[in-house]
């Protein structure tokens, strides 16, 4: 697996630009320019929010690398910088960028690559969760925020529309989307409608 100094850096600025926006979304006193507010919350949000996209992304590279792609991640700056204002505001819309990939391919590569991300965000919500379990309170707190920036991560992917995942898994197979999706947009109603923790 070989990565460019270009994506190196691309998928470093999106980690603290993502890092950077979901601290002032999660934290109010961040938006404030509160340091200590900000200095407490960042590396809780670079180590759920963070380290979801950056798994997410490398396994789409991953998956297209084993079916003889080209493939690298490419930042899309000025949606980042909408992201962190968005994150100010109160609000998070986050397009971060992408894994760009090049080749002769079948709809069923094209499919498991696009699922790819997704299904990372479904996997990591199994140690978040037992972080979340854990009686030590600071680790429980960054366990809940885990599972929560997860499963939304991998429901909001799998939408078919436009350029997320779910549309070229949707295309590629019906039934693999619905396994996938369904789950994980029940996940999200659950935790959106007042569960216990988050």
């Amino acid at each position: 697996m070989k990565f460019s100094g270009r994506e190196v850096f691309d998928l470093a600025a999106a980690w603290v630009a993502l890092g950077v926006a979901f601290t002032f979304f999660f934290e109010p006193a961040a938006r404030a320019f509160d340091v200590g507010a900000i200095v407490s919350f960042l590396p809780v949000s670079m180590g759920t929010v963070g380290v979801a996209f950056l798994l997410h992304e490398l396994a789409h590279k991953v998956v297209a690398v084993r079916f003889g792609q080209i493939a690298e991640f490419r930042a899309d700056y000025g949606m980042l910088f909408v992201a962190v204002m968005s994150g100010l505001a109160g609000f998070l819309f986050a397009a971060p960028g992408a894994v760009h990939h090049r080749g002769r391919i079948t709809l069923r590569e094209n499919g498991l690559i696009s699922l790819a991300g997704p299904v990372t965000n479904i996997l990591l919500m199994v140690p978040f969760g037992a972080l979340a379990l854990s009686s030590v309170g600071g680790l429980a707190g960054v366990g809940v925020l885990g599972v929560g920036i997860n499963g939304f991560l991998a429901a909001f992917n799998m939408i078919p529309y436009g350029p997320l995942d779910g549309k070229t898994v949707w295309r590629w197979n019906k039934p693999v989307y619905l396994l996938v999706f369904l789950p994980s947009a029940a996940f999200v109603v659950w935790m959106l409608t007042g569960t216990p923790g988050f």
